[in-house]
């Protein structure tokens, strides 16, 4: 699973039944959803703010590697990120994190990937690429209200093909890449100045092993980038792929302190400010229409309050979203038991 030799993307069309099932999707707008991978999605990899970011800078701008601990299904895992370096217009070099924007330029490439013209797996080396122009990306971060400049998405690129994720498991590594592998531009010049140009990239293998094994969500895409915070928009793929049977009479309920330890967008030093934080965001949930209602019981010890329980209710837009959600994976399971006869 180690990332090794630079590879290229397949010169000619390849058919693959999984991913012409990973482009269907159960919904009356396709523009409006997309596809998530629970196992990708839980790593966090984008919680770094500006300031946070430049606190780990030396004086000449350069970074070392940031262990961050976190947890998957209670799992104990830990992620380290070594930082990208960029050539500055003087010459020198500066560390970048992944960060928010990163995050959307994410999303909007796999959005890009639902489209048949621009996605491309590979079953035999299970591969999946996507192609893509710094234009293209901007139209999708537009639909959304996450309007970022072709500088600043050029940027997120580099970051993302240039910063090395290694996820381990205790003290075994479990795997070491980029978010975009392998990354094929034009020249220099052309990268430079021809926006429209077309790129690809390899994705992670988490993605490709979801599309070969039907591994994936179909979600409210619209919805989840329309939300401010990063971490409602968290919170909104946790409910998306463990609230699967959302319904009037059927809520969902998790602690502060799981959400605080999978998410690592709960780091303030003060609790009660976090706690706030929290609820904040499901309020953001709630203005958005994914919840009907939500409920909090802290949890104490004498008058210390030491972790809260928050109990969510689904809306009927969200409900609606999850019966097509279950229904599409329906649908691909028994399409692909049909193609492989």
């Amino acid at each position: 699973m180690k990332k090794t030799t630079k590879k290229k993307p397949p010169t000619k069309a390849i058919k693959s039944p999984q991913m012409d099932l990973f482009q269907q999707f159960v919904t009356n707008d396709p523009e409006s959803v997309s596809n998530t991978v629970e196992l990708w999605e839980s790593i966090p990899k984008y919680f770094f703010t500006p300031q946070q970011a430049e606190k780990l800078r030396t004086a000449e701008g350069l970074a070392k590697p940031y262990e961050q601990p976190y947890k998957f299904r209670g799992i104990d895992c830990t992620l380290s990120i070594q930082p990208a370096l960029l050539k500055q217009e003087d010459g020198n070099y500066k560390a970048f994190f992944p960060n928010v924007t990163e995050e959307l330029v994410e999303e909007a490439l796999k959005k890009i990937l639902t489209d048949q013209n621009f996605g491309i797996h590979d079953p035999a080396n299970t591969e999946t690429w996507v192609k893509f122009t710094l234009r293209m990306v901007q139209k999708e971060l537009k639909k959304w209200g996450k309007t970022r400049s072709l500088d600043q998405i050029k940027q997120a690129i580099e970051v993302m093909s240039l910063s090395m994720l290694t996820l381990s498991k205790g003290k075994k590594e479990l795997w070491r890449g980029a978010i975009l592998q392998d990354l094929v531009t034009v020249d220099r010049e052309e990268w430079l100045e021809d926006h429209n140009a077309l790129h690809a990239a390899r994705l992670p293998l988490f993605i490709s092993h979801a599309i070969e094994n039907l591994e994936y969500r179909q979600y409210n895409i619209d919805r989840h980038l329309r939300l401010k915070t990063q971490l409602a928009r968290w919170l909104f793929k946790r409910l998306v792929h463990r609230y699967k049977q959302a319904s009037m009479i059927d809520s969902y309920h998790f602690l502060y302190s799981t959400v605080k330890a999978e998410s690592r967008l709960l780091e303030g030093k003060i609790e009660r400010n976090n706690r706030l934080k929290l609820k904040a965001a499901l309020g953001e949930l709630q203005a958005a229409g994914a919840l009907m209602r939500i409920e909090v019981r802290e949890i104490k010890e004498g008058r210390k309050v030491v972790d809260a329980v928050y109990t969510v209710f689904a809306s009927l837009d969200f409900r609606t979203e999850q019966k097509s959600a279950n229904l599409a994976a329906k649908n691909r399971r028994l399409a692909f038991v049909d193609k492989s006869k």
